[in-house]
């Protein structure tokens, strides 16, 4: 049993001496590490963190962020002056015969043809009939009431089959219909109201003008 206890204690021995010498060996061994870490650094042999795959995009999503905004002419379809409680649905006419223009009149307002879409620079002008009768059989009469009570600021909703466009008043004058025509071709994106009893008939009327503020999808 003697080679046993030998054994044992050579193995004692040893672990003392490595103990008592731990502190060499953990600094040799962070040396030599770093050391290791540097070249392999320096020769670009070090492992690339991994890359979390990317979600993929359905086909709506696609769709959505490449999509352009649609280029074809918006037009009116309805009007809304919260502040006047005014609702009206807008015509959309081809032609720019007075008669026909004027048959428009009498089921709400009226874009006049020639006039800008929503979405193009330029003057959207709308007509309506304003009457303050007490009594008027037809209420289309009555399409553009209370807009000469408009001020500065006030918004005006002007919606096309899929999108609303606001805009907010600047002006309100009251001018005979003799003065000179509604302009179209304008600076930027104009909306234009005026009070009318028939195209053709020359009195006087109210002119509202707004500028564009935004649009967004309706229901959004």
């Amino acid at each position: 049993m003697a080679w046993h206890v030998q054994a044992a204690a050579r193995f004692v021995r040893a672990a003392q001496k490595s103990y008592a010498r731990k502190w060499h060996f953990l600094g040799l061994f962070g040396i030599v590490f770093l050391g290791s870490v540097a070249l392999l650094a320096r020769l670009d042999l070090l492992p690339s963190a991994p890359v979390a795959p990317q979600a993929s995009l359905d086909a709506s999503t696609v769709a959505h962020a490449t999509s352009p905004a649609p280029t074809e002419p918006q037009l009116p379809v309805s009007i809304s002056i919260p502040s006047i409680s005014l609702s009206a649905t807008v015509a959309d006419p081809t032609t720019t015969n007075l008669d026909a223009l004027d048959a428009l009149l009498l089921s709400g307002a009226v874009r006049y043809p020639t006039s800008a879409a929503l979405n193009e620079n330029g003057n959207v002008v709308i007509f309506g009939h304003s009457s303050y009768l007490p009594i008027v059989k037809n209420q289309a009469y009555k399409t553009f009431d209370g807009v000469q009570k408009l001020t500065k600021g006030d918004t005006i909703t002007v919606s096309s089959a899929t999108t609303a466009y606001t805009y907010a008043v600047e002006s309100v004058v009251k001018e005979d219909a003799t003065e000179a025509a509604i302009p179209l071709s304008v600076s930027g994106r104009v909306l234009t109201l005026s009070t009318c009893d028939v195209f053709g008939q020359k009195s006087e009327r109210f002119i509202v003008t707004a500028t564009f503020v935004e649009s967004h999808p309706l229901g959004a």
